[in-house]
Parts: C-alpha cells; sequence; structure tokens
C-alpha cells in the first residue's frame, strides 16, 4: 500500500511574497527615475557649462545661452538707460527733466553679466535647481548692478536747491526813539537732498522713466513772532518806570523813576534761548547804565543795623531810649535789576526793588535787665583846660559818637569804628594835631581829649587792653587833674588816627556795657561812665612817673609867608623827652586774673615860633611877647 504526504499553503507567506515583489518594482522603478533626472540634470547643466542659463533677462534683454563676455557685450550695446532714461522731477508745479547719468548714474555691463551667469550656480543644491527650473519655465530677471556717484547727484540737487529753497527769514524788533518797528517773520521750505537722493536712487534702481518728488522741509526762522515783546515794550514806553521799595512805609524815600525817552536809550534786544530751548527776543536795560541807577538807589537806602541807644536813668534803674534801634537795610543789586528786566519784558509800569533787613541785636524795648546792666561801674573824667573853642567843639562832637552806645558781652570795641568819619561835614572844626614831626592844624584836634578818656575809663575799669598808642610827645592836655598838672598821669593818654592808629579795650564779661559821655565845657571836662553789672574785679596800678628825662631842644623861629611883617606866633610847644612806665593788675576776689604794662617813650619836642617876612629880631619880639620860651 502506497502512502502520500500533502503540504497546505501558508496565505500569510504569499502575501508577502507579493508585496516585496510590488515593492521591488517600484524601488527599481524610482532608481531607474532618479537616474535619468540625475543624467538630464547633468547633461542640461553641461550643456550650458560656460553660458548663461536659458529664461535669464537684464532690464528686459534676453541674455540666455550667451557666455559672460558675449552678455557684456550685448548689455553694453543695447542698455542704454542712464544716457537715454528720464527723470521729471517735480516741485509743485514746477519741473525738472534729466537724464540718469546726470545724476551720477553708471551701468556696470561686466559684473551685471556676471550676475546673470551666477543665476542658477550659486548658493545650495535646491537653490540652485529652484532657478534654473524658474529660468527655464517662466523667466528670471536680474537687477542691472549700477553705481551712483553721489558726489555728482548731490552737486546735481544743490544747484536745485538754489532755486526752489526759500529761506526763513527772522522775525526784527527795533527801537527807533520812542517808536518800535516790529516785523514779523516769514517761514521758509529747503531742499532736502539726502531724502530727496534717495527716491532718485529708488527710481533709477527700475531702468524706467518715472517721476520723483522733490522732498520739501519746512523751515521756520529761529523767532517766527515779536508781537508780544513788541507790545510790552510799547507799554513801557508809554509811562515812566517806577522802581518802589517793598511795602514802603511813611516818610521814606521812593519811588524812582525812569521817564520813557530815557528808558528807550537804556533798552537792549537779545536773541536768547527760553527754558524750553525756543529762541526769542528778550528786552532788557543795559547793564552799563542800568546798573548805577540801582547802586545810586543803593546808597541812598542802604544802611546798617543799629542798636537802640539808651541812658541809664540812676533814679527809675530803667533804661530809656536816646535813639531808637535802626533796622538794617541792603538792597541786593542783581536781583532788582532782574526785577527791572522783568517789569520791562512783561510791560509793568512798576518794578520792586529786592531788599534784605537785619535786624540789630539790641531793639528799642530792650530792658536794663535784659541786658544786664544794673548800675553804674566805674565814671572818669578828664580836663582840657587851655583849649581853643575849635578843639573843644571837636571834643563835643566826638563825645557825642559814643552817648549811649552798647558794646555787647565778649565784644573787642573799637574807638575808631564807633567814632566814624572826622570830617567838617560831620561838625568837626580845624584845630592843632600832631602830624607826623610836626603840631599842625588839622580836622579834629581834641578828638585824642576823648580817646584818651575812654582809655582810662577802661583801663581803671579793669577791662583788657588790646591796643593803644601814645603820643609823640607829652602834651599838658593829658596831665591835668582837677585842679592842677598831674605827672603821674603821664604814660596814661591814647591817640586815635584811624584806621591807622586805634584803642580796642574787650567787654570780657556775661553782660552788655553801656557807656555814657558828658561834656561840661564850663568845668573844660569830659567825663566818661560805664554801666553794666559788676563782677567784683579791682584794678591796682603804679607808674614810675616820667624818668630818663631829655630837655626840650631850642626853639626854632621860622618865616611864614603868610603872616604879616612884624608879626610873631608860636605854633608849637615845648616838651621834654621821657620814659614812662605803668603797671595794672586786676584781680577778683583776692586773686589776680590780669597783670600788663604800658610803656610809653615820648620824644623831646621844640618849640616852633614863626614870623612875618621883614620882622626885625624875632626872637627879641617872641621874647617880650612871652612866646617860643
Amino acid at each position: 500500500m502506497t502512502t502520500s504526504t500533502f503540504r497546505r499553503r501558508n496565505p500569510a507567506h504569499t502575501t508577502a511574497n507579493a508585496f516585496a515583489q510590488v515593492f521591488g518594482i517600484v524601488v527599481s522603478g524610482s532608481l531607474v527615475f532618479l537616474m535619468a533626472v540625475f543624467f538630464l540634470l547633468v547633461g542640461y547643466n553641461a550643456w550650458y557649462f560656460g553660458r548663461i542659463f536659458p529664461g535669464v533677462r537684464v532690464a528686459g534683454v534676453d541674455v540666455s545661452g550667451l557666455n559672460r563676455e558675449q552678455a557684456e557685450l550685448k548689455l553694453s550695446q543695447v542698455v542704454q538707460y542712464p544716457l537715454t532714461g528720464k527723470l521729471l522731477l517735480r516741485d509743485g508745479r514746477d519741473a525738472w527733466v534729466v537724464a540718469p547719468a546726470q545724476m551720477g548714474m553708471l551701468f556696470d555691463p561686466s559684473a551685471t553679466a556676471e550676475n546673470a551667469y551666477k543665476l542658477g550656480r550659486k548658493g545650495s543644491l535646491v537653490t540652485r535647481l529652484t532657478d534654473q527650473l524658474h529660468g527655464f519655465q517662466s523667466g528670471m530677471d536680474v537687477a542691472p548692478v549700477v553705481i551712483l556717484d553721489e558726489r555728482t547727484a548731490y552737486r546735481f540737487l544743490q544747484s536745485l536747491a538754489a532755486e526752489v529753497d526759500i529761506r526763513p527769514v527772522e522775525a526784527s524788533l527795533a527801537i527807533e526813539g520812542l517808536n518800535v518797528i516790529a516785523t514779523p517773520g516769514q517761514m521758509g521750505r529747503l531742499l532736502n537732498v539726502d531724502k530727496t537722493l534717495d527716491a532718485v536712487s529708488a527710481q533709477m534702481q527700475t531702468f524706467n522713466d518715472g517721476e520723483v518728488l522733490l522732498a520739501m522741509d519746512d523751515r521756520s526762522p529761529e523767532v517766527l513772532d515779536v508781537s508780544k515783546p513788541a507790545e510790552a515794550v510799547r507799554r513801557i514806553l508809554q509811562t515812566p518806570l517806577n522802581i518802589v521799595l517793598p511795602n514802603p512805609q511813611l516818610g521814606e524815600p521812593g519811588p524812582w523813576q525812569i521817564d520813557p525817552a530815557t528808558m528807550a536809550s537804556m533798552l537792549t534786544i537779545n536773541k536768547i534761548k527760553n527754558e524750553s530751548g525756543i529762541s526769542e527776543y528778550k528786552i532788557s536795560a543795559s547793564d552799563q547804565m542800568i546798573r548805577p541807577f540801582v547802586l545810586g538807589i543803593a546808597r541812598e537806602l542802604d544802611k546798617q543795623p543799629k542798636n537802640a541807644r539808651f541812658i541809664f536813668n540812676d533814679s527809675t534803674r530803667r533804661l530809656d531810649v536816646l535813639e531808637p534801634a535802626v533796622i538794617g537795610r541792603s538792597v541786593r543789586v542783581d536781583e532788582t535789576i532782574a526785577a527791572i528786566n522783568t517789569a520791562i519784558n512783561n510791560g509793568q509800569q512798576v518794578a520792586t526793588l529786592t531788599v534784605d533787613t537785619t535786624e540789630p541785636a539790641v531793639k528799642s524795648d530792650a530792658t536794663a535787665a535784659s541786658l544786664g546792666i544794673t548800675d553804674n561801674v566805674i565814671t572818669y573824667s578828664t580836663y582840657f583846660r587851655g583849649s581853643s573853642l575849635p578843639r573843644i567843639q571837636n571834643i563835643k562832637t566826638a563825645s557825642e559818637s559814643f552817648h549811649g552806645l552798647l558794646i555787647a558781652p565778649g565784644e573787642t570795641f573799637s574807638m575808631g569804628q564807633g567814632l566814624g568819619d572826622v570830617s567838617l561835614d560831620n561838625g568837626y572844626a580845624e584845630a592843632m594835631i600832631i602830624y607826623g614831626n610836626k603840631t599842625i592844624k588839622g580836622v579834629g584836634g581834641g578828638v585824642c581829649q576823648v580817646s584818651t578818656t575812654l582809655f582810662r575809663t577802661a583801663f581803671f575799669a579793669g577791662f583788657p587792653i588790646v591796643e593803644r598808642a601814645a603820643h609823640a610827645y607829652r602834651v599838658s592836655y593829658y596831665e591835668q587833674s582837677e585842679s592842677a598838672i598831674n605827672p603821674k598821669l603821664a604814660g596814661l593818654d591814647a591817640t586815635v588816627y584811624f584806621p591807622l592808629v586805634d584803642m580796642k579795650f574787650v567787654n570780657d564779661t556775661p553782660y552788655w556795657l553801656l557807656m555814657e559821655t558828658y561834656v561840661n565845657e564850663g568845668a573844660r571836662r569830659i567825663t566818661w561812665k560805664f554801666y553794666s553789672t559788676s563782677d567784683g574785679r579791682t584794678v591796682d596800678w603804679e607808674t614810675t612817673g616820667p624818668i630818663n628825662r631829655i630837655p626840650a631842644p631850642d626853639p626854632i623861629f621860622q618865616e611864614n609867608p603868610d603872616f604879616e611883617p612884624g608879626q610873631v606866633k608860636q605854633t608849637d610847644w615845648a616838651a621834654e623827652g621821657a620814659d614812662v612806665q605803668v603797671i595794672r593788675r586786676v584781680s577778683r576776689g583776692g586773686q589776680l586774673i590780669n597783670q600788663d604794662y604800658f610803656n610809653t617813650h615820648y620824644a623831646p619836642w621844640q618849640a616852633v615860633c614863626e614870623y612875618g617876612p621883614g620882622t626885625e629880631d624875632p626872637e627879641r619880639r617872641a621874647e617880650d611877647e612871652g612866646l617860643c620860651q
């Protein structure tokens, strides 16, 4: 018996085999296609090796299939746009026709042919194939390579600007007499060369004729309108400008006026930039003219603050006002000039002075208790018997400068400053003074009687003396006691010739010091009083008196052409020279707090007699009259 074996076919295996067969066919077909495309492209590029691909144009000129030299030649022959093209430059109704070459345009056929040849040959493979396909199917344009000589273009446009530019006109403002001449400004239009050149370049790049609008910029003058400053000046020249004090009180000076004609001559017109950076005309008064005017006002108004002056009422033990306090005032010149200029620019007829005020240290309502003035701490007198009337006048005038004057705690008091100006205008007379090595007539002779009295008052009150100068020679006035000459007083004189020579002392107490001065003309006596609060100090002093004495030289006789014949007059007096040392000790509670020395050297002094021309034997005449003995 024969046995047979049967195998069943697997359906999945059959399907896989079929798919593999189909896939193999597709892959084989694709490879064949790609190979065909590859060989086609290779053949295409080989065919056009060294030549421009099909469909490439330059400014409408077909350069397909040409090599670079052929394309350059063709382009140079055909492309004539720089020479034949037309640009219409327009400004409103005005127009100018110009060839691109006149604007500096040059065509470069060599570089253009090179760019045409490179189309389809540069970039990635995809880019190259894409460019070749586009050129083959629909053509591609290559931009012409042009060169723009901007210097030529600028020169052309700048020459054109000379025709089209309208320069702005500045407003003007002038003053003629009292008339204000105002002319408004005018707007301008200027060719914007850069913007116009950009527009022209863009049009020329198209290689087509076309119209280009000139780019014009509006230009405003720095100052267009002057109506406001002109109106302000007109107003200021209608009436006088008044300059006033702020919050003036009854009886105070002012107002000060500048009449229109003077103001017109003062005014200056300047162009400035305001805070916003905008130019405008500013009207102001000439500094050379307005400053002296304001300084004149300042000289009239400025005053230093002054403490009130008092006398101590010994009965009530209170202060009685002798002179009220004075509030200091100072005109701020620069700020006032600025205020005047502000008024001028605003057309205002009133300008206010800028003033600083300073309150005095001691006002009129001060009390004795508030100043620490409780009693008379010292009274001292000197005598001036034999003084002439002019000398007495000077003593009275100088002493009045210090009557009721206050010295602050810790203050160094200067007699020269308190004295002020010694002049005929201030009530002084001419009398004999020591000047250099002579006794001559001068303004203020006798003031040293006052300085000597103050020196001794401060000396015996125990105040520190920081500056003192003696006279050149011994003067009998300063050695007079109440009834006689007392040589013990030699070395206690003080001269003042401010600012060269001064007498100063310090109020070294915590209390204010009030000074009172009294001149008894009949008794030929000047008395100085200090009022304050005693701190318990006492003064002990001693003197050598005049030592090392030197006799006076023989008198001198000299002719004076201003004298009458036979007239003899003594003009200087003899005095022996000497040295004096004074020692002062200031104590408090038995403890020495200060010791100082005052050394004085007096030069010997000769008498001088003067006589008129032709006087016989003037020495005998002087002896007969008791002169120069």
